[in-house]
């Protein structure tokens, strides 16, 4: 639950820089595609550093046909396509617009780990699932009546995503986190430098100004941080509980908007901690099963 934690801060800080980073690129796939490989490196060479290090009882290398078919899945939906819409959707739309359809994750993980992971979720589960859902739609002003095409892309990215997390959460049974985020960023920047190929805009990547740099080392650091706790608090605990921690980020988004931005807090105060006390549930849940495991040890 703490790398859970650690990622949903890593979410809500990135979720603003990209917000400004990406409007200063004419293609958003490219500037997309540029952070995702500074990312794969970085996790690339993070693994080489943990080596032979073990996770449990999961391995380094992938072993069989279903195990590089579900990595390449994760990498080509999860690390490219998904990408592709999302950052399209979020040079369109505001930060709060992008965070609200990218927090339904919860949602539809939920659905998926019920009916393909067999996880068992409690009626707490279901409170905060919907407590998370309505504090982001008070914050976002309500729910809109019809989805924009940003938004649309946006949201097509979520389900994707939510698709990923099945099979990582499947893939990490047997396989170490480092491995699979590793896959899933080097597969997924392959996937988008053959998009820009196609497109006929690898030249993009060569052109890219110093302050672009900069924009492009920054959120690939911020990405690695992400995609390294994400599937490392996949690994160890439940999909519905590390993806409903991730909701975190919406809070954490609007402190730093208020503070750097000089938005107003006060008028979403009650979003935010409705938001706040649902994710502190779900940890609650989260823990509550190694607690006891605990006492019954002593």
């Amino acid at each position: 639950m703490l790398l859970a934690l650690a990622t949903a801060a890593v979410s809500g800080v990135s979720v603003w820089v990209n917000a400004s980073g990406v409007r200063e690129f004419d293609d958003a796939t490219a500037y997309t595609t540029a952070k995702n490989l500074v990312a794969a490196v970085v996790l690339a060479v993070l693994l080489l550093v943990v080596g032979g290090r073990r996770q449990g009882s999961a391995s380094g290398r992938p072993h069989g046909p279903g195990q590089w078919l579900g990595l390449l899945g994760v990498g080509v939906l999860g690390g490219g396509v998904a990408f592709v819409l999302f950052f399209e959707g979020l040079a369109r739309a505001t930060s709060t617009q992008a965070a609200l359809v990218h927090k339904t994750l919860v949602l539809w993980v939920a659905l998926l780990a019920v009916a393909l992971l067999r996880e068992r979720l409690q009626w707490g589960h279901w409170v905060a699932i919907g407590a998370l859902l309505v504090g982001q739609a008070g914050i976002a002003g309500g729910v809109p009546g019809s989805l924009g095409s940003a938004e649309l892309l946006i949201l097509a990215a979520t389900l994707l995503w939510s698709v990923e997390v099945v099979v990582a959460k499947r893939l990490l049974a047997s396989l170490s986190s480092w491995t699979v985020g590793v896959a899933r960023m080097a597969i997924g920047s392959i996937a988008l430098l053959g998009w820009l190929a196609v497109r006929g805009r690898l030249d993009a990547l060569g052109a890219l100004t110093d302050e672009q740099v900069g924009w492009v080392l920054l959120t690939g650091l911020l990405l690695s941080a992400y995609v390294a706790t994400w599937f490392a608090a996949l690994a160890r605990a439940q999909a519905v509980d590390v993806t409903a921690v991730l909701v975190l980020a919406v809070p954490v988004t609007a402190v730093i908007q208020a503070v750097a931005d000089g938005a107003a807090l006060a008028p979403q105060a009650g979003w935010q901690l409705l938001l706040v006390g649902a994710v502190g549930l779900v940890c609650w849940l989260g823990l509550r099963p190694r607690a006891e495991l605990v006492r019954a040890d002593e």
